[in-house]
């Protein structure tokens, strides 16, 4: 009932329009249109985003959002206008409209060749199924409609578009008709200017992917059709203009490379009469949840050459080192998982620069405090970013991205009504899990192309540049606690060993907490060692440890650096899991053993430090001359 009431209101209008003059209804769906602009706020928005996305480039901010309010009067206009026309006699209507490049069509039919029409929602679009029979009328003319919602409406809409001869398919009865219409000579026109949601494939459209259908390339590569488009124009009130164009397509054309110049064909159409193109529909729509592309069925396609608009993610590092490094594999799955990503890296100041040994990345912001309100003004201060991909599983970093359209990560700490992209965790218990897989089942839950197992063991660096390097790093401490530290005796014994038996040098790493260690180490070593504990910066920790030809650690940060950078780590573990945090890549060497107290992830081990002192000083000078050799 509800549909049907419904129905009776439309037909209504309809009704009354018909029964004003066409200029009259023309200027009166202006003035409907300029009060749509007044209060419709959202589709106001969207206007001027898209808008935006076409013409920043050439246009002001003032210059585009004139023109949104120039096109709601404009398409008010058109709409009020296509009922009038719909309710005259097909010769009165028609004559409203002037005729241009129509030979480009003839000659294509009079060959004998079928036609695939581009169409877009451009000017008074509803004319074209009225202007069709007339122009090319010795052929058969069709199109393919999607139904609409109210059955009553659509079976008026289509005795509409049927009156003047066009034949009407049904898309969701498949396209054998069609095909079979265009093998016989005849025409048919496709609107191909809508998002084509997950069935679509990812072209540029006024240099930003869009997904667009390629059913006319298909139906033309099937069938041997020429591709035509057409629009028709506003040229004054109650007067337009339909317009041909020329044969888009060539010889040896792909259903991609088609459907691109499909899109072109499109914009170029637009950009003759901005005001008449389609600004209210979300064209460049962000799909949900796979917005990285890489799985899509019919993939992406850009034309050699074209620089596309770049699909801003930015990605809310971990705060961490270890952390950041071991989420090292997803930013990579992330970036590779569209051909427009730009990758822009939040991170703490301190960690920032290992985001510049990342090449995927394009762009770093460092966070110079802790304060939220810095950061949310720090990124209020850049170009507005399509996503959000948060790492930590904190309320502070949801709070961070607020402003971003779409925030993707896990539930986290009371912050899921924060995150328009939940994350699941895995619903069955199972094995402990890296925390590198942790990072890109986020990823994958974008649609990157994943692989967790492989890709969790990739190599993050190569190490052919170390091999004849005498240089070795030495990180006794761990900034998270005394357990994670082996005997800082042991480390002394096992490094005067090693420096007796090899020509070698070591250089200490660490924070300045680590101080009191590196005392008791350099002490041993005398002039074998260097001492660099708490006299590096970030950048300069990077620099020594490119230097050394592998690195002796416990569990820390500085043990998942070297890996980044191709080092060969010689790890010991205790009171952590190396099935969690073991550095990521080949040549590395895990010492633990298991005790039945680990792990326990305690900062200060609360008993007789049993797991660390299992580990012998000949295991790790073993490990260490094993990697030497």
């Amino acid at each position: 009932m509800p549909e049907y009431f419904v129905y009776l209101i439309y037909r209504a209008g309809f009704a009354l329009i018909g029964l004003l003059p066409l200029r009259v209804s023309f200027a009166l769906g202006n003035g409907l249109g300029f009060c749509a602009w007044l209060v419709l706020g959202k589709y106001r928005r969207l206007g001027f985003r898209n808008i935006e996305i076409a013409f920043s480039r050439e246009k002001s901010s003032q210059e585009m959002r004139h023109l949104v309010r120039r096109h709601f009067q404009r398409l008010g206009a058109n709409l009020l206008s296509g009922l009038k026309l719909a309710s005259m006699p097909l010769e009165k209507a028609r004559a409203n409209v002037r005729i241009e490049n129509a030979d480009a069509a003839h000659r294509e039919l009079r060959s004998g060749r079928p036609i695939v029409f581009i169409l877009s929602h451009i000017g008074n679009w509803e004319l074209q199924a009225q202007m069709f029979p007339a122009v090319i009328g010795y052929v058969r003319n069709s199109t393919i409609y999607q139904p609409l919602k109210n059955r009553y409406i659509d079976k008026h809409v289509r005795s509409l578009r049927g009156r003047a001869g066009v034949e009407l398919f049904d898309r969701n009865e498949g396209f054998q008709k069609a095909i079979e219409l265009l093998r016989g000579g005849g025409a048919i026109g496709i609107l191909a200017d809508q998002h084509a949601g997950d069935q679509g494939l990812w072209v540029p459209f006024f240099g930003k992917l869009a997904s667009t259908t390629s059913l006319p390339a298909l139906l033309a590569k099937r069938t041997g059709a020429a591709v035509l488009g057409t629009a028709i124009y506003s040229e004054s009130p109650g007067r337009w203009r339909m317009s041909f164009t020329d044969r888009i397509d060539a010889p040896g054309d792909s259903v991609e490379a088609l459907t691109a110049k499909a899109n072109d064909l499109i914009a170029a159409q637009t950009r003759r009469a901005p005001e008449d193109g389609f600004w209210l529909h979300n064209r460049w729509k962000t799909p949900r949840p796979n917005f990285l592309l890489a799985r899509y069925k019919r993939g992406v396609y850009v034309p050699k050459n074209l620089p596309l608009q770049p699909f801003r993610i930015l990605i809310r590092s971990s705060n961490w080192l270890g952390d950041a490094v071991m989420s090292v594999p997803a930013v990579r799955a992330i970036k590779k998982g569209r051909p427009d990503a730009h990758v822009t890296i939040l991170a703490p100041e301190k960690i920032a620069p290992i985001w510049k040994l990342v090449s995927e990345v394009d762009e770093i912001l460092s966070l110079p405090n802790k304060s939220l309100v810095s950061a949310i003004r720090l990124i209020g201060r850049q170009e507005s970013f399509d996503v959000a991909i948060l790492f930590p599983n904190s309320l502070r970093v949801a709070l961070e991205v607020w402003r971003a359209p779409r925030k993707v990560g896990y539930r986290g700490h009371a912050r899921g009504w924060l995150l328009s992209q939940i994350v699941r965790e895995p619903r069955r218990p199972g094995p402990p899990e890296h925390h590198a897989t942790r990072f890109l089942r986020i990823a994958d839950d974008c649609g990157a192309d994943v692989d967790l197992v492989r890709d969790a063991k990739q190599v993050l660096s190569e190490t052919s540049h170390i091999q004849d390097q005498k240089l070795l790093g030495l990180c006794p401490g761990a900034e998270y606690g005394p357990a994670k530290r082996w005997l800082r005796e042991r480390f002394a014994e096992a490094a005067v060993a090693v420096s007796a038996q090899s020509k070698v040098k070591w250089i200490l790493l660490g924070v300045n907490n680590d101080e009191s260690i590196g005392e008791t180490i350099a002490s041993a070593l005398g002039e074998n060692c260097v001492n660099r504990i708490g006299q590096t910066t970030l950048d300069q920790l990077i620099e020594e440890l490119r230097r050394c030809r592998l690195l002796l650690t416990n569990d820390t940060g500085t043990m998942h650096l070297a890996a980044l950078l191709g080092v060969p780590v010689v790890a010991v573990f205790g009171s952590t899991e190396p099935a969690l945090t073991r550095p990521l890549g080949n040549g590395h060497i895990i010492l633990r053993h298991h005790v039945e107290c680990s792990p326990c992830f305690l900062r200060e081990c609360p008993i007789d430090f049993r797991c660390m002192k299992a580990v012998s000083v000949q295991e790790v000078v073993d490990a260490v001359r094993s990697i030497l050799r």
